[in-house]
């Protein structure tokens, strides 16, 4: 997996979780911003997500294939369910789901690195 890619969508997804999840607290519903915004962080992620999909192509599998794709669905998928959530949502509650799915992004690229890490043989 791409080290500096992976460093930059979890960085964006914290910046954001934070912007989320403090607009959630002063009771602000989503905006177009918002919404972009996740939409921005679901194209970086989808980036990410071919680079490791080409990845598993230049010869060094992960052990654990099966694992890891299952990952890579999670991780594709989670941003544009998020942004429907908070469409859905037109009140606080949708900064609540968008900061939340912004937290757990970086678990799942972080859990992608390390599957890659171990490769079989």
């Amino acid at each position: 997996m791409n080290g500096p890619l992976s460093v930059a969508t979890i960085v964006v997804a914290l910046v954001l979780a934070a912007w989320f999840l403090l607009r959630a607290a002063l009771n602000r519903a989503p905006g177009r911003a918002e919404l972009i915004a996740t939409g921005v962080l679901g194209v970086l992620v989808a980036v990410l997500v071919v680079v490791a999909v080409v990845g598993l192509f230049d010869g060094s599998r992960p052990s654990e294939t099966a694992t890891f794709a299952g990952y890579l669905i999670t991780t594709i998928a989670f941003a544009p369910v998020a942004l429907y959530l908070a469409k859905m949502e037109p009140t606080r509650w949708g900064n609540l789901i968008l900061g939340v799915a912004c937290l757990v992004l970086p678990v799942l690229v972080l859990r992608l690195q390390q599957i890659a890490s171990v490769t079989g043989a």
